[in-house]
């Protein structure tokens, strides 16, 4: 692959990085109107991530709920940062959402009365997390891949997308190589859309899948383009002790119960009300809080309790199955009989690729990208702002990848030109592989990944500070040197992962700079940012969204863009 007389070149009207719920619903809509689109995936779209979601997706379908209770919610939850007519969008289009999503075949559980049965969450006013027992993500998945199958998507699967094409404000298409064999290709659109997922592989305890390595983000900000609120990087209250393997909120939204080894029911100290049931950061700092101060369980004492042994064994059994044999499998504790232990994991990125309303990717935070969009949790439209809300996340990868895929059909009928790409456009990534295949330093990969993941956990976990952060990016930038002098085994070109993590560890690299680079320059504590050196909100400096962008040396620098605020204004959260 040292030259480009090999590459091919394919002609889309829309290309399509991702196959999850975001990147599907949007081939959908393309190719149900007749666009012709090319999904392009590192693995099968049925091993997405999207599928590891369990716990349920938000609507307002419940008698005494609503959607601007909906909305208020989201919004309180997000720490007053989210976009508020992206959350109205969002709050306003749930129901029926999840009336489309039912159509398309996803099978919900049901109440006693046959409907759509709903569950109460954290954050919540009142209960509104439909579900398909603790399997829901997966249900949902198979459906809208059912679908757009039938509607005859192109799928591109074990492709690697490397680079992308974007010049004059305008993206042309991506490059990529085939992963069983390397063969190179550009894929030449008129219209681009990232739903690559997200990022929490960068720290060393996550429930994210192991291709969730972000890479798109640092793709977007090699060409200068900004990343958003990278600092918010939200800490799921219940993984698996030691693991990081998810165990849903669900949990505690059917009465789950948190103990420290003292036997407390310690969430009466941090939220008396919500309990349990309060948001996440409030939730896994408290945890993290009782560790802290010597009151965790397990063999390291990194843990606490969630016990379960006062539900019906029903409950359990027909709503919480996929829980209850994670907890087995992993820990050999089964809930039935025992509380498990649980501990704070990296679950979900709230920032990401910065996008409008509609999707469209920005350029700065007010121009945007030609030809460019972007949904799912790769992207900030801002709908969760600080914090996400548990069962939030399904209904935005639903309903915005939807939403950009109806967007991408109108700018096609408006009669979007396509740019034409050459060979030449696959030059950075046959030069990137080339660099990575040729070195031979004496640093490892995954001693590398290793250290970069313990340092993001310890130092820009649930607690940060000036000095913890300052650590940090040193750090990383002393990783990113090092990083020069890898040597890769395998230099064939078949199946070759060794490459392929390099690659992605040096995606890790750059975007968990910009992680450390916010929290470093938003000295206040918002959301799952915490710092503990300024653990109070500031609204008056800090109520914006950061814009970060990177240079050709990896040096970071950020505007501030505003929060679109329309029903709520900012208050002191209490749970």
């Amino acid at each position: 692959m040292s030259n480009n007389t090999n590459v091919r070149i394919y002609e889309y009207d829309a290309v399509i990085v991702g196959a999850g719920l975001a990147g599907l619903a949007a081939a959908k809509e393309l190719t149900e109107a007749g666009k012709r689109t090319a999904v392009i995936t590192k693995l099968h779209p049925l091993r997405s991530h999207s599928g590891a979601a369990q716990g349920g997706i938000n609507a307002a379908l419940g008698a005494e709920d609503s959607t601007e209770l909906h909305e208020f919610d989201t919004v309180k939850g997000s720490d007053y940062l989210a976009d508020q007519d992206a959350v109205e969008l969002m709050c306003t289009k749930a129901p029926e959402t999840i009336r489309w999503a039912e159509h398309m075949g996803a099978a919900f559980s049901r109440d006693a009365e046959g409907n759509i049965a709903i569950r109460p969450f954290g954050g919540q006013s009142k209960p509104r997390a439909c579900y398909a027992k603790d399997r829901t993500g997966l249900a949902v998945l198979q459906a809208i891949y059912e679908q757009a199958f039938r509607a005859g998507i192109e799928v591109f699967d074990e492709w690697y997308v490397a680079d992308l094409l974007y010049k004059n404000d305008k993206v042309y298409g991506v490059s990529a190589y085939n992963i069983r064999n390397s063969e190179p290709a550009i894929f030449n659109a008129k219209v681009v859309m990232f739903a690559t997922g997200g990022h929490a592989r960068a720290f060393r305890f996550n429930s994210n899948a192991h291709a969730n390595t972000g890479d798109s983000l640092s793709i977007v900000a090699r060409h200068g383009l900004p990343l958003e609120d990278m600092e918010f990087v939200q800490f799921h209250p219940s993984g698996l002790g030691g693991s990081g393997v998810l165990i849903s909120e669900a949990a505690r939204g059917e009465g789950g119960r948190l103990f420290n080894a003292l036997g407390e029911r310690f969430m009466t100290k941090y939220a008396p009300n919500a309990m349990e049931l309060a948001s996440r950061d409030v939730v896994s700092r408290a945890i993290m809080q009782e560790v802290r101060e010597g009151r965790g369980v397990g063999k390291d004492k990194q843990s606490v309790n969630i016990d379960l042994t006062h539900l019906d064994p029903q409950i359990i059994l027909t709503r919480l199955p996929e829980l209850r044999e994670l907890a087995i499998a992993f820990q050999g504790q089964d809930m039935l009989k025992e509380p498990i232990h649980i501990s704070a994991t990296a679950h979900y990125s709230m920032g990401g690729i910065p996008t409008t309303i509609n999707c469209e990717v920005r350029k700065n935070p007010i121009q945007t990208v030609e030809g460019f969009y972007a949904a799912g949790e790769c992207s900030c439209v801002s709908v969760h702002g600080a914090n996400r809300l548990g069962a939030n996340s399904v209904l935005e990868a639903l309903l915005f990848g939807r939403h950009a895929g109806e967007n991408m059909v109108k700018k096609l009928n408006e009669g979007i030109k396509l740019k034409k790409a050459t060979k030449e456009d696959a030059n950075q990534m046959l030069e990137e592989i080339r660099r990575i295949k040729t070195s031979n330093g004496n640093e490892r990969v995954s001693a590398l990944r290793a250290e970069l993941q313990a340092g993001m956990t310890e130092k820009a976990g649930v607690f940060r500070t000036k000095i913890s952060l300052e650590e940090q990016l040193s750090h990383i930038n002393a990783l990113l040197q090092r990083f020069k002098n890898i040597r890769i085994d395998d230099k064939s070109n078949t199946f070759n992962t060794d490459l392929q993590e390099a690659i992605e560890l040096g995606h890790m690299l750059e975007f968990s700079k910009f992680i450390v680079y916010g929290a470093l320059i938003r000295e206040e504590s918002r959301g799952a940012h915490f710092r503990e050196d300024f653990p109070k909100r500031n609204d008056e400096k800090f109520l914006k969204h950061t814009y970060a962008y990177m240079d050709n040396e990896f040096n970071i620098t950020h505007e501030w863009g505003d929060v679109v605020i329309t029903k709520f204004e900012p208050k002191e959260r209490s749970y």
